[in-house]
Protein backbone atom coordinates (compact mmCIF):
# COMPACT_ATOMS: atom_id res chain seq x y z
CA UNK A 1 0.00 0.00 0.00
CA UNK A 2 1.46 3.38 -0.98
CA UNK A 3 1.70 6.32 1.40
CA UNK A 4 -1.20 8.15 -0.25
CA UNK A 5 -3.63 5.25 0.19
CA UNK A 6 -2.42 4.66 3.76
CA UNK A 7 -2.96 8.30 4.64
CA UNK A 8 -6.45 8.25 3.16
CA UNK A 9 -7.30 5.13 5.15
CA UNK A 10 -6.09 6.70 8.39
CA UNK A 11 -8.11 9.84 7.70
CA UNK A 12 -11.21 7.76 6.93
CA UNK A 13 -10.84 5.80 10.17
CA UNK A 14 -10.36 9.00 12.20
CA UNK A 15 -13.44 10.55 10.56
CA UNK A 16 -15.50 7.44 11.38
CA UNK A 17 -14.34 7.58 15.00
CA UNK A 18 -15.21 11.25 15.25
CA UNK A 19 -18.65 10.70 13.74
CA UNK A 20 -19.60 7.71 15.92
CA UNK A 21 -22.17 8.96 18.44
CA UNK A 22 -21.18 8.61 22.07
CA UNK A 23 -23.77 7.17 24.42
CA UNK A 24 -23.78 9.42 27.47
CA UNK A 25 -26.79 7.70 29.02
CA UNK A 26 -26.03 6.93 32.70
CA UNK A 27 -26.84 3.23 32.38
CA UNK A 28 -26.62 0.88 35.36
CA UNK A 29 -25.56 -2.69 34.61
CA UNK A 30 -27.83 -5.41 35.99
CA UNK A 31 -25.08 -8.03 35.88
CA UNK A 32 -21.55 -8.08 37.32
CA UNK A 33 -20.29 -11.21 35.64
CA UNK A 34 -22.05 -13.41 38.20
CA UNK A 35 -25.65 -14.19 39.14
CA UNK A 36 -25.46 -11.87 42.17
CA UNK A 37 -28.64 -9.81 42.45
CA UNK A 38 -30.76 -12.47 40.76
CA UNK A 39 -32.75 -15.46 41.99
CA UNK A 40 -34.66 -18.25 40.29
CA UNK A 41 -38.43 -18.82 40.43
CA UNK A 42 -40.74 -21.35 38.82
CA UNK A 43 -39.03 -24.23 37.02
CA UNK A 44 -35.59 -25.77 37.35
CA UNK A 45 -33.93 -24.74 34.09
CA UNK A 46 -30.18 -24.22 34.44
CA UNK A 47 -28.78 -20.68 34.52
CA UNK A 48 -25.05 -19.92 34.41
CA UNK A 49 -22.67 -17.17 33.34
CA UNK A 50 -20.47 -17.78 30.31
CA UNK A 51 -18.12 -15.16 28.83
CA UNK A 52 -20.08 -12.33 30.40
CA UNK A 53 -23.49 -13.57 29.24
CA UNK A 54 -26.23 -15.20 31.30
CA UNK A 55 -27.08 -18.51 29.64
CA UNK A 56 -30.27 -20.46 30.32
CA UNK A 57 -30.63 -24.15 29.37
CA UNK A 58 -33.83 -26.14 29.04
CA UNK A 59 -34.57 -29.34 30.91
CA UNK A 60 -37.52 -31.72 30.68
CA UNK A 61 -40.35 -32.09 33.19
CA UNK A 62 -40.26 -28.57 34.63
CA UNK A 63 -42.51 -25.53 34.14
CA UNK A 64 -41.38 -22.15 32.84
CA UNK A 65 -38.30 -20.92 34.70
CA UNK A 66 -37.52 -17.30 35.54
CA UNK A 67 -34.26 -15.73 36.67
CA UNK A 68 -35.55 -12.64 38.44
CA UNK A 69 -33.92 -9.51 39.77
CA UNK A 70 -33.96 -9.17 43.55
CA UNK A 71 -34.84 -5.52 43.07
CA UNK A 72 -38.26 -4.29 42.03
CA UNK A 73 -38.65 -1.68 39.30
CA UNK A 74 -41.52 0.61 38.36
CA UNK A 75 -40.53 3.17 35.68
CA UNK A 76 -37.40 2.42 33.66
CA UNK A 77 -35.68 2.10 30.30
CA UNK A 78 -34.05 -1.30 29.74
CA UNK A 79 -31.70 -2.41 26.99
CA UNK A 80 -30.14 -5.83 26.40
CA UNK A 81 -28.93 -8.26 23.79
CA UNK A 82 -29.98 -11.89 23.44
CA UNK A 83 -29.34 -14.90 21.24
CA UNK A 84 -31.91 -17.69 21.14
CA UNK A 85 -31.98 -21.15 19.62
CA UNK A 86 -34.37 -21.26 16.66
CA UNK A 87 -36.48 -23.97 18.35
CA UNK A 88 -37.08 -22.04 21.58
CA UNK A 89 -39.72 -19.68 22.88
CA UNK A 90 -38.71 -17.26 25.61
CA UNK A 91 -39.29 -13.79 26.95
CA UNK A 92 -38.22 -11.01 29.27
CA UNK A 93 -40.55 -10.30 32.17
CA UNK A 94 -41.01 -6.71 33.35
CA UNK A 95 -43.14 -5.37 36.20
CA UNK A 96 -43.75 -8.99 37.17
CA UNK A 97 -44.49 -10.57 40.51
CA UNK A 98 -44.75 -13.85 42.41
CA UNK A 99 -47.20 -14.01 45.33
CA UNK A 100 -47.97 -17.11 47.41
CA UNK A 101 -51.72 -16.51 47.08
CA UNK A 102 -51.60 -16.11 43.29
CA UNK A 103 -51.53 -19.53 41.63
CA UNK A 104 -49.11 -20.91 44.23
CA UNK A 105 -46.49 -18.27 43.55
CA UNK A 106 -46.53 -18.45 39.77
CA UNK A 107 -44.64 -15.63 38.08
CA UNK A 108 -47.07 -13.33 36.30
CA UNK A 109 -46.92 -10.00 34.54
CA UNK A 110 -45.82 -8.31 31.34
CA UNK A 111 -43.55 -10.32 29.08
CA UNK A 112 -41.62 -8.95 26.12
CA UNK A 113 -41.78 -11.93 23.80
CA UNK A 114 -38.81 -13.73 22.24
CA UNK A 115 -40.22 -15.69 19.32
CA UNK A 116 -37.92 -17.17 16.65
CA UNK A 117 -40.78 -19.14 15.05
CA UNK A 118 -42.38 -18.31 11.70
CA UNK A 119 -44.99 -16.30 13.63
CA UNK A 120 -42.23 -13.76 14.40
CA UNK A 121 -43.77 -11.89 17.31
CA UNK A 122 -40.48 -11.03 19.00
CA UNK A 123 -40.80 -7.80 21.05
CA UNK A 124 -44.58 -8.18 21.19
CA UNK A 125 -46.16 -7.86 24.64
CA UNK A 126 -47.71 -10.85 26.40
CA UNK A 127 -49.30 -10.97 29.86
CA UNK A 128 -47.79 -14.09 31.44
CA UNK A 129 -50.20 -16.19 33.54
CA UNK A 130 -52.93 -13.52 33.32
CA UNK A 131 -54.56 -12.09 30.19
CA UNK A 132 -52.44 -13.51 27.39
CA UNK A 133 -51.54 -11.47 24.32
CA UNK A 134 -51.83 -7.69 24.61
CA UNK A 135 -49.83 -6.65 21.53
CA UNK A 136 -48.77 -9.11 18.84
CA UNK A 137 -46.93 -8.12 15.66
CA UNK A 138 -49.46 -9.24 13.05
CA UNK A 139 -49.81 -5.63 11.88
CA UNK A 140 -46.11 -4.76 12.10
CA UNK A 141 -44.20 -6.61 9.34
CA UNK A 142 -41.16 -4.34 9.71
CA UNK A 143 -40.65 -5.50 13.31
CA UNK A 144 -41.30 -9.12 12.34
CA UNK A 145 -38.54 -8.92 9.74
CA UNK A 146 -36.13 -7.21 12.15
CA UNK A 147 -35.46 -10.38 14.17
CA UNK A 148 -32.12 -12.03 13.35
CA UNK A 149 -32.18 -15.82 13.47
CA UNK A 150 -29.27 -17.52 15.26
CA UNK A 151 -27.65 -14.15 15.98
CA UNK A 152 -27.64 -11.50 18.67
CA UNK A 153 -30.73 -9.28 18.81
CA UNK A 154 -31.07 -6.00 20.67
CA UNK A 155 -34.13 -4.91 22.65
CA UNK A 156 -35.03 -1.52 24.03
CA UNK A 157 -37.93 -1.53 26.48
CA UNK A 158 -39.43 1.61 27.98
CA UNK A 159 -41.92 1.30 30.84
CA UNK A 160 -42.96 4.75 31.98
CA UNK A 161 -46.25 5.34 33.77
CA UNK A 162 -48.98 3.37 32.01
CA UNK A 163 -47.04 3.16 28.75
CA UNK A 164 -44.79 0.34 27.55
CA UNK A 165 -42.81 0.67 24.31
CA UNK A 166 -40.47 -1.84 22.67
CA UNK A 167 -37.92 -1.85 19.85
CA UNK A 168 -36.14 -4.80 18.22
CA UNK A 169 -32.81 -4.02 16.58
CA UNK A 170 -33.82 -0.37 16.40
CA UNK A 171 -37.20 -1.05 14.77
CA UNK A 172 -40.34 0.06 16.69
CA UNK A 173 -42.25 -3.06 17.69
CA UNK A 174 -45.00 -2.54 20.29
CA UNK A 175 -46.75 0.40 21.95
CA UNK A 176 -49.10 -0.38 24.85
CA UNK A 177 -51.11 1.74 27.27
CA UNK A 178 -52.14 -0.42 30.22
CA UNK A 179 -52.17 0.15 33.98
CA UNK A 180 -52.61 -3.39 35.30
CA UNK A 181 -49.29 -3.45 37.17
CA UNK A 182 -47.05 -0.53 38.08
CA UNK A 183 -44.08 -2.31 39.69
CA UNK A 184 -42.30 -5.64 39.78
CA UNK A 185 -39.12 -7.52 39.01
CA UNK A 186 -37.37 -8.09 35.70
CA UNK A 187 -36.86 -11.73 34.74
CA UNK A 188 -35.23 -13.86 32.04
CA UNK A 189 -37.42 -16.76 30.99
CA UNK A 190 -36.46 -20.26 29.94
CA UNK A 191 -39.65 -21.82 28.64
CA UNK A 192 -40.65 -25.33 29.67
CA UNK A 193 -40.26 -27.97 26.95
CA UNK A 194 -41.98 -31.21 26.06
CA UNK A 195 -40.35 -34.60 25.60
CA UNK A 196 -40.28 -34.09 21.84
CA UNK A 197 -37.82 -31.19 22.17
CA UNK A 198 -34.08 -31.41 22.83
CA UNK A 199 -32.95 -30.86 26.39
CA UNK A 200 -30.10 -28.40 26.93
CA UNK A 201 -31.22 -25.90 24.30
CA UNK A 202 -29.86 -22.48 25.22
CA UNK A 203 -30.72 -18.82 25.25
CA UNK A 204 -28.17 -16.16 26.23
CA UNK A 205 -28.54 -12.57 27.42
CA UNK A 206 -25.81 -9.94 27.72
CA UNK A 207 -25.26 -6.18 28.06
CA UNK A 208 -28.28 -5.93 30.37
CA UNK A 209 -28.52 -2.32 31.51
CA UNK A 210 -31.20 -0.12 33.02
CA UNK A 211 -32.00 3.54 33.53
CA UNK A 212 -34.37 4.69 36.27
CA UNK A 213 -33.69 8.46 36.52
CA UNK A 214 -34.44 11.37 34.16
CA UNK A 215 -36.46 9.08 31.94
CA UNK A 216 -38.22 11.86 30.04
CA UNK A 217 -34.81 13.08 28.87
CA UNK A 218 -33.85 9.73 27.38
CA UNK A 219 -37.21 8.36 26.26
CA UNK A 220 -37.66 7.88 22.52
CA UNK A 221 -40.71 8.77 20.50
CA UNK A 222 -42.78 5.81 19.34
CA UNK A 223 -44.27 6.27 15.86
CA UNK A 224 -46.75 3.40 16.30
CA UNK A 225 -50.31 4.05 17.46
CA UNK A 226 -50.75 2.62 20.95
CA UNK A 227 -52.86 -0.37 21.85
CA UNK A 228 -55.07 0.79 24.71
CA UNK A 229 -56.51 -1.83 27.07
CA UNK A 230 -58.69 0.35 29.30
CA UNK A 231 -62.32 -0.52 28.57
CA UNK A 232 -61.20 -2.66 25.63
CA UNK A 233 -61.05 -6.41 25.17
CA UNK A 234 -57.66 -8.08 24.94
CA UNK A 235 -56.84 -10.30 21.97
CA UNK A 236 -57.58 -13.47 23.94
CA UNK A 237 -60.81 -12.11 25.42
CA UNK A 238 -62.15 -11.18 22.02
CA UNK A 239 -61.39 -14.67 20.71
CA UNK A 240 -63.02 -16.32 23.72
CA UNK A 241 -66.43 -14.64 23.56
CA UNK A 242 -66.08 -11.77 26.03
CA UNK A 243 -67.80 -8.45 25.42
CA UNK A 244 -67.56 -5.05 27.04
CA UNK A 245 -70.42 -4.42 29.46
CA UNK A 246 -69.57 -0.71 29.61
CA UNK A 247 -68.01 1.21 26.72
CA UNK A 248 -65.97 3.56 28.92
CA UNK A 249 -67.63 6.76 27.77
CA UNK A 250 -71.43 6.63 27.77
CA UNK A 251 -74.41 5.23 29.69
CA UNK A 252 -75.29 2.83 26.88
CA UNK A 253 -76.52 -0.51 28.22
CA UNK A 254 -77.20 0.77 31.76
CA UNK A 255 -80.12 2.37 33.59
CA UNK A 256 -81.12 3.20 37.13
CA UNK A 257 -82.32 0.14 39.05
CA UNK A 258 -85.62 1.90 39.73
CA UNK A 259 -85.56 4.15 36.66
CA UNK A 260 -86.17 3.83 32.95
CA UNK A 261 -83.03 5.85 32.21
CA UNK A 262 -79.57 6.39 33.68
CA UNK A 263 -79.58 8.55 36.86
CA UNK A 264 -79.11 12.25 36.21
CA UNK A 265 -77.03 12.66 39.38
CA UNK A 266 -74.84 10.66 41.71
CA UNK A 267 -72.70 9.03 39.01
CA UNK A 268 -69.77 10.42 37.03
CA UNK A 269 -68.11 9.28 33.79
CA UNK A 270 -64.64 10.76 33.36
CA UNK A 271 -61.42 9.62 31.64
CA UNK A 272 -62.76 6.11 31.08
CA UNK A 273 -63.79 5.62 34.71
CA UNK A 274 -67.33 5.18 36.05
CA UNK A 275 -67.66 6.56 39.60
CA UNK A 276 -70.45 6.56 42.12
CA UNK A 277 -70.11 9.83 44.03
CA UNK A 278 -70.06 10.28 47.76
CA UNK A 279 -73.35 11.35 49.34
CA UNK A 280 -72.77 10.61 53.01
CA UNK A 281 -72.83 6.81 53.08
CA UNK A 282 -76.58 6.27 52.79
CA UNK A 283 -77.77 3.43 50.59
CA UNK A 284 -79.22 4.47 47.19
CA UNK A 285 -80.01 7.97 48.44
CA UNK A 286 -78.38 9.93 45.60
CA UNK A 287 -78.26 8.55 42.06
CA UNK A 288 -79.18 5.06 43.21
CA UNK A 289 -77.97 1.70 41.94
CA UNK A 290 -77.43 1.15 38.23
CA UNK A 291 -78.16 -2.10 36.36
CA UNK A 292 -77.55 -3.56 32.94
CA UNK A 293 -80.46 -3.26 30.55
CA UNK A 294 -79.88 -6.90 29.56
CA UNK A 295 -80.42 -10.00 31.70
CA UNK A 296 -77.81 -12.72 32.16
CA UNK A 297 -77.96 -16.40 33.08
CA UNK A 298 -74.65 -18.27 33.26
CA UNK A 299 -71.72 -15.88 32.86
CA UNK A 300 -68.22 -14.76 33.74
CA UNK A 301 -67.93 -11.14 34.87
CA UNK A 302 -64.82 -9.04 35.45
CA UNK A 303 -64.82 -5.56 36.97
CA UNK A 304 -61.93 -3.39 38.09
CA UNK A 305 -62.85 -1.36 41.18
CA UNK A 306 -61.12 1.25 43.31
CA UNK A 307 -62.13 2.10 46.86
CA UNK A 308 -61.77 5.34 48.75
CA UNK A 309 -61.12 5.33 52.48
CA UNK A 310 -64.00 3.86 54.47
CA UNK A 311 -66.07 3.15 51.36
CA UNK A 312 -68.82 0.59 50.80
CA UNK A 313 -70.34 -0.66 47.54
CA UNK A 314 -71.02 -3.91 45.75
CA UNK A 315 -71.48 -5.81 42.51
CA UNK A 316 -74.79 -7.67 42.44
CA UNK A 317 -75.92 -10.41 40.08
CA UNK A 318 -79.19 -12.22 39.34
CA UNK A 319 -80.86 -8.97 40.35
CA UNK A 320 -84.65 -8.71 40.05
CA UNK A 321 -85.50 -5.01 39.90
CA UNK A 322 -89.19 -5.76 40.43
CA UNK A 323 -88.35 -6.63 44.04
CA UNK A 324 -87.92 -3.86 46.61
CA UNK A 325 -89.51 -0.95 44.81
CA UNK A 326 -89.14 1.13 47.96
CA UNK A 327 -86.07 2.76 49.52
CA UNK A 328 -82.68 1.08 49.63
CA UNK A 329 -80.82 -1.13 47.20
CA UNK A 330 -82.20 -3.58 44.67
CA UNK A 331 -82.15 -7.24 45.64
CA UNK A 332 -79.60 -9.73 44.35
CA UNK A 333 -76.54 -11.78 45.22
CA UNK A 334 -73.70 -9.43 46.07
CA UNK A 335 -69.94 -9.46 45.65
CA UNK A 336 -69.09 -7.12 48.49
CA UNK A 337 -66.83 -4.11 47.91
CA UNK A 338 -65.64 -2.63 51.20
CA UNK A 339 -62.78 -1.00 53.06
CA UNK A 340 -62.46 -3.80 55.62
CA UNK A 341 -60.15 -1.81 57.87
CA UNK A 342 -62.34 1.23 58.31
CA UNK A 343 -65.97 0.40 57.54
CA UNK A 344 -68.05 -1.03 60.43
CA UNK A 345 -69.86 -3.47 58.12
CA UNK A 346 -66.73 -5.64 58.09
CA UNK A 347 -67.62 -6.78 61.61
CA UNK A 348 -71.31 -7.43 60.87
CA UNK A 349 -73.30 -10.07 59.00
CA UNK A 350 -75.39 -13.16 59.66
CA UNK A 351 -72.20 -15.22 59.16
CA UNK A 352 -68.93 -14.02 60.66
CA UNK A 353 -66.94 -11.95 58.16
CA UNK A 354 -69.60 -12.25 55.48
CA UNK A 355 -69.66 -8.51 54.80
CA UNK A 356 -65.94 -8.15 54.06
CA UNK A 357 -64.57 -7.41 50.62
CA UNK A 358 -65.13 -10.13 47.97
CA UNK A 359 -67.52 -12.02 50.28
CA UNK A 360 -70.99 -13.16 49.23
CA UNK A 361 -72.64 -10.39 51.19
CA UNK A 362 -74.23 -11.52 54.47
CA UNK A 363 -73.91 -15.20 53.47
CA UNK A 364 -70.34 -16.46 52.93
CA UNK A 365 -67.03 -14.96 54.04
CA UNK A 366 -64.23 -14.63 51.50
CA UNK A 367 -60.87 -16.22 52.27
CA UNK A 368 -59.18 -14.17 54.99
CA UNK A 369 -55.88 -14.39 53.07
CA UNK A 370 -57.37 -12.75 49.99
CA UNK A 371 -55.03 -10.48 47.97
CA UNK A 372 -56.44 -6.95 48.29
CA UNK A 373 -54.58 -3.90 47.03
CA UNK A 374 -54.34 -0.75 49.16
CA UNK A 375 -57.03 1.94 49.17
CA UNK A 376 -56.64 4.10 46.07
CA UNK A 377 -55.30 1.25 43.91
CA UNK A 378 -57.29 -0.83 41.44
CA UNK A 379 -58.50 -4.34 42.24
CA UNK A 380 -60.14 -6.88 39.92
CA UNK A 381 -63.35 -8.69 40.85
CA UNK A 382 -64.13 -11.84 38.88
CA UNK A 383 -67.41 -13.72 39.26
CA UNK A 384 -68.09 -17.05 37.55
CA UNK A 385 -71.59 -18.58 37.57
CA UNK A 386 -72.19 -21.80 35.65
CA UNK A 387 -74.83 -24.44 36.28
CA UNK A 388 -75.51 -22.85 39.70
CA UNK A 389 -71.85 -23.23 40.76
CA UNK A 390 -70.60 -19.76 41.66
CA UNK A 391 -67.07 -18.54 42.36
CA UNK A 392 -65.75 -15.19 43.60
CA UNK A 393 -62.20 -14.26 42.60
CA UNK A 394 -60.15 -11.26 43.71
CA UNK A 395 -57.00 -10.17 41.87
CA UNK A 396 -56.58 -13.57 40.25
CA UNK A 397 -57.22 -15.66 43.37
CA UNK A 398 -60.36 -17.67 44.09
CA UNK A 399 -61.69 -16.54 47.48
CA UNK A 400 -64.98 -18.48 47.77
CA UNK A 401 -67.36 -20.82 45.95
CA UNK A 402 -70.86 -22.13 46.55
CA UNK A 403 -73.76 -23.96 44.95
CA UNK A 404 -76.69 -21.70 44.23
CA UNK A 405 -80.10 -23.30 44.96
CA UNK A 406 -78.52 -26.02 47.11
CA UNK A 407 -79.86 -26.91 50.58
CA UNK A 408 -76.71 -25.48 52.17
CA UNK A 409 -77.23 -22.24 50.29
CA UNK A 410 -80.90 -22.04 51.27
CA UNK A 411 -80.01 -22.58 54.91
CA UNK A 412 -77.62 -19.63 54.80
CA UNK A 413 -80.31 -17.46 53.22
CA UNK A 414 -82.81 -18.47 55.92
CA UNK A 415 -80.41 -17.16 58.58
CA UNK A 416 -79.67 -13.89 56.79
CA UNK A 417 -81.29 -10.52 56.09
CA UNK A 418 -82.58 -12.04 52.84
CA UNK A 419 -84.87 -14.58 54.54
CA UNK A 420 -87.92 -12.40 53.82
CA UNK A 421 -87.39 -12.62 50.04
CA UNK A 422 -88.83 -15.88 48.62
CA UNK A 423 -86.39 -17.81 46.43
CA UNK A 424 -83.72 -15.16 46.97
CA UNK A 425 -80.91 -15.37 44.41
CA UNK A 426 -82.41 -18.35 42.59
CA UNK A 427 -83.59 -16.70 39.38
CA UNK A 428 -82.30 -18.25 36.17
CA UNK A 429 -81.53 -14.80 34.76
CA UNK A 430 -81.06 -11.34 36.18
CA UNK A 431 -79.42 -7.94 35.89
CA UNK A 432 -75.84 -7.05 36.83
CA UNK A 433 -75.84 -4.16 39.31
CA UNK A 434 -73.30 -1.61 40.57
CA UNK A 435 -74.31 -0.28 43.96
CA UNK A 436 -74.68 3.27 45.18
CA UNK A 437 -74.01 3.04 48.93
CA UNK A 438 -73.26 6.73 49.32
CA UNK A 439 -69.47 6.34 49.13
CA UNK A 440 -67.10 7.21 46.31
CA UNK A 441 -66.10 4.02 44.46
CA UNK A 442 -64.83 3.78 40.89
CA UNK A 443 -65.21 1.11 38.21
CA UNK A 444 -63.66 0.38 34.81
CA UNK A 445 -62.94 -2.53 32.46
CA UNK A 446 -66.41 -3.98 33.02
CA UNK A 447 -66.67 -7.03 30.77
CA UNK A 448 -68.76 -10.16 30.58
CA UNK A 449 -68.67 -13.55 28.91
CA UNK A 450 -72.11 -15.13 28.61
CA UNK A 451 -71.95 -18.92 28.99
CA UNK A 452 -74.35 -20.89 26.82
Amino acid sequence: MNKLKLGALVLLQCWACAEAPKDNTPWVNLTDGTLNGWNQKGGKAIYKVNEGAIVGSTIHDTPNSFLTTNKMYDDFILELDYKVDSTMNSGIQIRSNSFPNYRDGRVHGYQIEIDPSKRAWSAGIYDEARRGWLVNLDNNPAAQKAFKQNDWNHYRIEAIGDTIKTWINGVPAAHLIDDKTASGFIALQVHGIGKEKKEGTEIAWKNIKILTDSLSKYSKKMPLAPVVTKNQLTINEEKNGWKMLWDGKSTLGWRGAQLDNFPDKGWEIKDGVLTVLSSGGEESAAGGDIVTTDLYGDFELQVDFKLTEGANSGIKYYVDTDLNKGSGSSIGLEYQILDDERHPDAKLGSQEGSRTVASLYDLIQADINKPINPIGEWNTAHIISKDNHVEHWLNGTKVLEYERKSEAYRKLVSESKYAKWPNFGEGDRGHILLQDHGDRVSFKNIKIKPIF
